[in-house]
């Protein structure tokens, strides 16, 4: 209640709430019993430095739009009768086929699925970093629109 906390904290009830309090608080109600002070933690051994490998990350492979694109038109579905397959709307499809959207590894997967062709790939942070530089973005570091991408 007086917010000192130099001293060792009690538990009490006061006027019926469960409250930690100092003692001089605690007369204000009934004392329940001492509250344990937490460990401090541990110093972790600074000598050894573990590196963690590189996680693999999905990501759609670069060359995705032509995939796409020779892959319906050798099923001989026009692109009116491939969204209502893969239940996307058409211009969103034309967009994957033309490169302007790439898309997303849920969609990228029904894709796959149902064209019978690789999409995802599995990638380290450097590879995509290469992929990306490929594309025309910069090289330097991820933005906000890639992180959202991802």
């Amino acid at each position: 209640m007086c917010g000192s906390g130099k001293e060792a904290l009690v538990r009490a009830e006061i006027e019926g709430s469960l409250l930690v309090v100092c003692p001089a608080c605690a007369r204000f109600g009934k004392v329940l019993g001492r509250v344990r002070q937490p460990e401090p933690p541990k110093a972790k051994p600074t000598a050894a430095v573990v590196q963690a490998k590189p996680e693999a990350q999905e990501a759609v492979v670069p060359q995705y739009a032509q995939l796409i694109r020779n892959a319906r038109e050798k099923s001989g579905l026009t692109q009116k009768d491939f969204a209502k397959k893969v239940n996307e709307k058409e211009s969103i499809l034309a967009k994957f086929e033309t490169g302007k959207m790439e898309p997303p590894l849920e969609t990228a997967r029904k894709l796959e699925k149902i064209l019978k062709i690789k999409l995802v790939e599995q990638h380290t942070e450097e590879e995509l970093q290469m992929i990306k530089g490929m594309k025309g973005k910069s090289p330097g570091g991820l933005t906000i629109g890639d992180v959202l991408k991802l």
